[in-house]
């Protein structure tokens, strides 16, 4: 189970050992420096989250502890400038998978682990040292952050920063629309990596163009390589040898039981048929903000169900 306060953690050694593998990494990225506070300075506070790591069916692989600098402290112009970084699009993944399934080749997976740790930002900043972690000798010490740390409004733009720049030196071009795909390609095959935050998806024509990819990945940065693609983006992928076939039966499940839906009858559209969409005077007024969330819920739910997309924009 994840635990709702630091002291839960502490006491849990599995929980204890995640928060101590992202600490080893903080260590081997060198991501800050203990120093005194300097003067006029504030210290941005740290705090941990927790996670549990599923597969496609929902089981637990694994505990994931992150430690997260609470950005909304940060300052606009002291802490932090720019911060836009491109994310790649649901519509976006899609099109990925429908071509590799068209050119006949399989998607594998990867995952870098704290890829935010490997951007390296220009402004000065201080955070507090992580809870239940103080340095028994300065206690009263701070860190001066050098990487971009998770929380950070800067981190995710150093990062893209950091990996496209090495794609690109060694010989891979972005996408002109989608930046956050890129490719390489001869006469006669291509290879296509789609990168979504710290998640990598990637494919070629020439099996041995994606073993060539896993190794320039992994000489550069800390890789989990995941293996043929199968969950990604809250989408289940089946990679048969007659196409690529994608569902959300995982995600259908989890919002059934997020809006108490789960033993309702079934219906093949979210909407009435037979009546037309009229407001109803003598009802007693919905909760909007459980409304948009169902909706928004069902809006996501298109990118395997576009049979439901009139329906849905209906509601909306």
């Amino acid at each position: 189970m994840k635990p709702k306060k630091i002291s839960e953690a502490l006491e849990d050694e599995s929980w204890v050992d995640a928060m101590q593998e992202e600490l080893l990494q903080f260590e081997i990225q060198k991501v800050w420096i203990l120093v005194d506070l300097p003067f006029g300075k504030k210290a941005i506070g740290t705090k941990w989250v927790y996670r549990n790591k599923k597969d496609e069916r929902g089981v637990v692989v694994r505990n994931k502890a992150r430690l997260v600098a609470q950005g909304h402290r940060q300052e606009e112009g002291i802490d932090y400038d720019e911060v836009f970084a491109p994310v790649a699009r649901l519509e976006a993944i899609r099109i990925f998978l429908a071509f590799a399934s068209y050119m006949g080749f399989i998607v594998y997976q990867m995952d870098v682990k704290s890829a935010f740790l490997y951007g390296k930002i220009d402004e000065e900043v201080y955070v507090s040292q992580p809870p239940g972690f103080l340095d028994p000798k300065y206690p009263q010490k701070v860190y001066k952050v050098v990487k971009a740390l998770y929380g950070l409004h800067q981190a995710p733009r150093a990062w893209y920063a950091t990996l496209s720049t090495f794609l690109l030196k060694n010989g891979y071009r972005r996408g002109t629309i989608d930046k956050t795909l890129f490719l390489k390609k001869d006469k006669h095959d291509i290879i296509l990596v789609q990168v979504y935050v710290d998640d990598i998806i990637f494919g070629s024509t020439k099996k041995s163009w994606c073993d060539e990819f896993e190794a320039l990945m992994k000489s550069r940065f800390q890789m989990s390589s995941m293996g043929e693609l199968t969950f990604f983006l809250g989408l289940q992928v089946k990679q048969k040898e007659d196409g690529i076939f994608i569902s959300q039966d995982k995600y259908v499940a989890e919002i059934l039981k997020k809006f108490d839906f789960a033993h309702v009858k079934p219906a093949s559209t979210p909407i009435e048929t037979q009546k037309p969409l009229v407001k109803d005077e003598e009802a007693s007024d919905v909760d909007v903000h459980l409304y948009r969330s169902m909706i928004g819920s069902l809006m996501y739910l298109t990118a395997s169900r576009p049979d439901i997309n009139v329906a849905v924009s209906a509601c909306f």
